[in-house]
């Protein structure tokens, strides 16, 4: 099992912290990205300033680049990394692309595959021409021409940030990675199951896959402590639950031909056991009761899906996680880079302890 980390380049800081992580045996290093800055640029510092450390995007928005630009950059951070570079993408939501991007929410899995096998043409360094639904290349009705990149043909590995069935059938038929968020090892095979599926579709297993848990590491001296952190931590989804997939002024969308209102984090808490609770927190939340909605919200949520507690209790939680299969650890800390080299430092410990 290998650790990676997220990080934040333009912070203070940052390029001694990647440094020193590569040092520990951080196997790689992962940016964000939702409508502050870009992920991408932040890469490429990091990897003018690193020698081996993997660097992936965590994730970059589909719809807010064309493909053909997204396999682009992809493939100079590629280059400038020295093969380093992983792209993690996802659809994102419409509040995001809507609201931020000017580009409307449609099919986000047909948009995922078609953005993939695009990737793929570039990265092959061969003529673009796609006959897609989403993104037919040259367009059919105008003046392109079919072009060829003028790059260096390279495999880029394509992670998706996955959560619905159909999606997660899509990222084992056709990704290299899942980014899997909200991932319970007691409840696997809500993701695995359909993930499974689609690897089989194309021939191959999910051990074909590198299987990537988020998880927020808050190491505890006690169980009360580590009972409190698990608390915070439930109590951050609510806003994920309450806010996401509805318009301001709380109105879900109804038009079926565009996005119909579901909250993906939330629908995947439902399929994990927790739909009773999910509903109760979206409703506080839309009441604009926001204290209630966040202590309705169950400790469970913060505490299977993350790493709080005492070394012990980590390390247990770790062993699950490696018996279900999970291959990379993606580690969110808090603190200063200090304090998060020291909770990296006694993760990588115990993990190689397992």
């Amino acid at each position: 099992m290998k650790v990676g980390a997220l990080i934040e380049p333009r912070a203070p800081g940052a390029a001694e912290f990647a440094v020193a992580a590569e040092r520990l045996g951080v196997a790689s290093l992962w940016v964000p990205e939702v409508w502050g800055y870009d992920a991408l640029t932040g890469l490429a510092f990091l990897a003018a300033k690193t020698t081996d450390i993997g660097l992936g995007t965590f994730v970059v928005q589909l719809g807010s680049r064309s493909p053909a630009l997204l396999a682009t950059s992809a493939l100079s951070l590629q280059e400038l990394s020295g093969g380093r570079f992983t792209l993690g993408l996802g659809t994102s939501g419409p509040g995001v692309m809507e609201g931020w991007h000017g580009v409307r929410f449609r099919r986000p899995v047909q948009t995922t595959r078609e953005t993939v096998e695009i990737i793929r043409i570039i990265s092959r360094g061969e003529r673009l021409e796609h006959s897609g639904e989403i993104y037919p290349l040259p367009l059919p009705d105008g003046d392109g021409s079919v072009l060829r990149p003028l790059v260096r043909p390279a495999h880029v590995p394509v992670y998706n940030a996955a959560m619905g069935p159909q999606n997660l059938r899509l990222t084992g038929e056709v990704a290299d990675g899942w980014l899997g968020n909200a991932f319970i090892p007691e409840a696997s095979e809500v993701f695995l199951g359909p993930l499974r599926e689609g690897a089989e579709l194309a021939g191959r297993t999910l051990a074909d896959l590198d299987l990537v848990a988020p998880v927020a590491v808050e190491f505890a001296d006690s169980r009360e402590e580590g009972d409190a952190a698990a608390r915070r931590h439930a109590e951050g989804y609510a806003f994920t639950i309450g806010a996401m997939g509805v318009r301001s002024g709380g109105q879900e969308r109804s038009d079926p031909g565009r996005y119909s209102g579901r909250n993906f984090y939330s629908d995947a808490f439902s399929r994990l056991g927790y739909g009773d609770e999910v509903r109760t927190v979206t409703e506080l939340w839309r009441a604009g009761r926001r204290e209630e909605a966040r202590r309705a919200v169950p400790l469970d949520l913060g505490r299977l899906t993350n790493l709080v507690g005492t070394d012990d209790a980590i390390a247990d939680r770790i062993g699950r996680y490696r018996d279900v299969g999970i291959t990379t650890l993606l580690a969110k800390l808090d603190g200063d880079y200090d304090a998060q080299l020291t909770a990296l430092e006694r993760l990588i410990a115990i993990v190689a302890d397992q």
